[in-house]
């Protein structure tokens, strides 16, 4: 087994050593875009939800990928159905350096109707089921179910390590999170082994295992299997007619009743700097979209997409560097706790608290605060944009505001329930963008 006990530079402690191993080598990924989500509102209305930018230049999948790789599980699957275009050409732009030479790879999996020409993927384990082929032909001895649209950094050597120490048949990486965040058909009850005993599906919430009755042990929706046993159960889940073949509603219960099914602790294997909680957040809505990205603009936020020793890796356009003009008493190009991207022109105008996607173009005497700007936003001038979402390509009017009048705002744009406004650019009455 081979470790990597270097200083992380952004740290002078020294960080747990990395398990690259013949376990990761023998493992392969799948990579789940999940089922379409309202939740997202009309940022998913083109593209699926682990396409969506994140983080200034980023994808959603980045983050379970970058896993893969810098664990040194590179053999991976991404299974694609809703609107993929958009994330295929993603992994096809960023994600094509693996060699496959010494049989290193990335796989589009798309739907393809192929066990039943009238069904696509009917679920998380039937888009495994209906991919076995590619699995098999892989032989791992162990197999990784992974989310798409998930934001953590998570070293997968540990997860498999402990997987394999137990003599699981399968392994559930878990979290604790308060009991109001905490999804109730993914909470689970543990033995002194760490062995899970049920699932609760209910909206009673059990302690998180340590007498906090306030916190619970909730799925990650990161599983290991032995690849045998995961091909039974796959089996018996797609011969069920009354299966929604999921894997958290559907296999994993058959699962405790036919296997010996552990728990895996996320504070185990994060990668983080000492002292600071293990970060993981699934941004399965707008209002923890935006959190997540606000998160990163804090003076020090507990994600470090900086670390050089676990980079999250990516496709990112040909830019020039961004640019700040004017230095005028009431016309100033300045951001303050933000993030921007290559390719801006802050022309004048004011940034605080904000993540900046690449190209974006703000002029003069224009405020933004508090928002997230994706790529390509035209925002005219003597503007004030406040806690807003802003999508791809948009073009905001001169003296336009948002986000200052929620109730006015509702009239036009999406508001959530925490008041952060969603813009597109068919809200401002322009034609759709072909662009992503």
């Amino acid at each position: 087994m081979a470790f990597d006990n270097r200083p992380d530079p952004a740290s002078s402690a020294v960080r747990r050593p990395r398990f690259v191993s013949q376990l990761t080598r023998n493992s392969f990924a799948m990579i789940l875009e999940g089922a379409h989500s309202q939740d997202l509102h009309e940022l998913t209305d083109w593209r699926s939800k682990p396409a969506v930018s994140f983080g200034g230049k980023f994808r959603l999948i980045d983050f379970a990928l970058s896993n893969c790789v810098n664990s040194g599980v590179r053999r991976v699957g991404v299974a694609t159905q809703y609107r993929a275009q958009s994330l295929i050409r993603h992994l096809q732009l960023g994600w094509s350096f693996l060699d496959g030479r010494l049989g290193e790879f990335i796989e589009i999996m798309p739907a393809q109707q192929q066990l039943n020409a009238s069904q696509w993927y009917r679920g998380t384990a039937d888009a495994v089921f209906q991919n076995w082929r590619e699995v098999a032909r892989a032989a791992p001895d162990y197999v990784l179910i992974l989310a798409g649209d998930h934001i953590y950094r998570m070293d997968y050597g540990r997860l498999l390590a402990e997987h394999v120490q137990r003599c699981a048949d399968a392994t559930l990486a878990c979290i604790s999170l308060p009991a109001a965040q905490a999804n109730p058909t993914g909470v689970m009850t543990l033995d002194a082994l760490q062995r899970v005993l049920q699932f609760h599906t209910g909206p009673a919430l059990p302690g998180d295992q340590s007498g906090d009755q306030s916190a619970a042990l909730t799925s990650m929706g990161i599983y290991v299997f032995n690849t045998d046993f995961l091909y039974r159960q796959l089996q018996q889940d797609a011969a069920d007619a009354a299966s929604g073949h999921d894997f958290l509603r559907d296999v994993i219960p058959r699962c405790l009743a036919q296997g010996s099914v552990y728990a895996h602790r996320f504070e185990d294997s994060h990668v983080g700097e000492p002292g600071k909680p293990p970060y993981w957040r699934d941004v399965g809505t707008l209002d923890a979209y935006w959190e997540a990205n606000m998160d990163l603009v804090q003076v020090d936020p507990h994600l470090n997409v900086y670390d050089k020793q676990w980079p999250i890796w990516t496709w990112q356009p040909q830019s020039p560097p961004a640019k700040f003009v004017f230095n005028d008493e009431q016309r100033c190009g300045v951001a303050l706790d933000a993030m921007v991207a290559g390719g801006c022109i802050i022309s004048g105008a004011t940034v605080r608290r904000s993540m900046v996607f690449p190209n974006v173009r703000m002029h003069s005497y224009s405020l933004v605060q508090d928002c997230v700007v994706l790529s390509g936003v035209q925002i005219g001038r003597h503007c004030a944009l406040q806690k807003c979402i802003i999508d791809k390509n948009c073009t905001i009017p001169d003296g336009t505001q948002i986000g200052l009048d929620p109730l006015e705002d509702a009239k036009r744009y999406h508001v959530t329930p925490l008041g952060v406004t969603l813009v597109t650019r068919v809200m401002l009455g322009q034609e759709k963008s072909l662009l992503d």
